[in-house]
């Protein structure tokens, strides 16, 4: 079966966190720290548990190493799911943050020094114009006030903002986790129970936020399609929404994790690229959400740029060219 099931749970994994999130943006944009907790509460438990085997297995990285990379990953977190708050739909989060092989690849010049293909620097240029074109198209959808300081359009622009620079945060931490396990060796699965537990302290600094939207979320009302479900039929939606983000969530995370393992890099790329694109897809059609011509040029700029970064073409021809010499042979 090899990566054969890894995919799939890819894809039923993030693909169903994304409705999830969604569900729970509607009703609460400002959400994002008490769906960032979460996840990282139950990833800290799950990893206790099983990964550290309850505190009795050593840890094959130093701990200041995961602090260095535990600031990076917190930070882009919160700022990430913070967007939602500042008039950020949906489709546009997702376009923006396909949009990391562009601050993958700058800060590859600017940190490390690398030299990159003219195919790569074309991929990035369609990248850069397919996010450019999605941005400006959905500022057409939005409302100004009479008033320049209070409009939404500021509010959206400050959400652009935080979601530029969690994106070169993304990239810079990317490098930092390649070089750390230059060093010490591939540990995924001890590096997601540090980072996540070593942030949890983080969130004492937002806990007004998180007590605000307990309260928001104890209040919201049940699900009329669990009326007559024993234990859930009272249960706020708004708790159950996110209880279904953070178990697929783990298991997003968990499913690339063993992908990883299972299959090469340009074959993870590829999957999460088009896992990305179908969460896109889904999301407009199920929430209809507004997506013109000029939202639909701009996603095939990105996604045909990020396939041509992959060097999907090439990789495929020395596939095919590989394959009569294993028979000869």
């Amino acid at each position: 079966m090899g990566a054969a099931i890894p995919i799939l749970l890819v894809f039923i994994g993030c693909c169903s966190n994304v409705v999830f999130l969604e569900l729970l943006v509607q009703d609460e944009p400002a959400c994002g720290t008490i769906l960032t907790f979460a996840q990282f509460l139950f990833i800290a438990i799950e990893g206790f548990v099983v990964t550290m085997d309850c505190g009795r297995r050593k840890n094959a990285i130093p701990v200041k190493e995961y602090l260095i990379l535990m600031t990076m990953f917190f930070t882009v977190n919160v700022t990430n799911n913070m967007a939602f708050g500042y008039k950020i739909s949906m489709p546009l989060h997702i376009i923006f943050r396909s949009g990391g092989l562009i601050a993958s690849l700058v800060m590859g010049v600017l940190v490390l020094g690398r030299s990159y293909s003219l195919s790569k620097y074309l991929s990035v240029i369609m990248i850069t114009l397919g996010t450019i074109i999605c941005t400006f198209a959905s500022a057409e959808n939005l409302e100004e006030t009479s008033d320049p300081a209070d409009s939404t359009f500021t509010t959206w622009l400050t959400g652009i903002g935080i979601l530029t620079f969690a994106l070169f945060m993304s990239a810079r931490m990317g490098i930092f986790q390649e070089m750390l396990y230059v060093r010490h060796g591939k540990h995924p699965r001890e590096a997601l129970f540090f980072i996540h537990t070593l942030s949890l302290p983080g969130f004492l600094l937002t806990w007004r936020s998180i007590a605000e939207h307990v309260a928001k979320f104890s209040s919201s009302a049940p699900l009329p399609a669990l009326a007559h479900v024993p234990w859930l039929a009272s249960v706020p939606r708004l708790w159950l929404y996110l209880l279904g983000n953070v178990l697929t969530q783990y298991l997003c995370v968990g499913s690339v994790f063993k992908l990883g393992s299972e299959a090469t890099s340009l074959t993870v790329t590829l999957v999460l690229t088009l896992r990305k694109f179908m969460s896109l897809v889904f999301s407009i059609i199920y929430f209809q959400n507004p997506f013109t011509i000029n939202h639909w040029i701009g996603t095939v700029l990105v996604f045909a740029g990020t396939l041509i970064f992959t060097d999907v073409y090439g990789k495929a021809r020395e596939a095919m060219a590989a394959a009569p010499r294993k028979k000869t042979e």
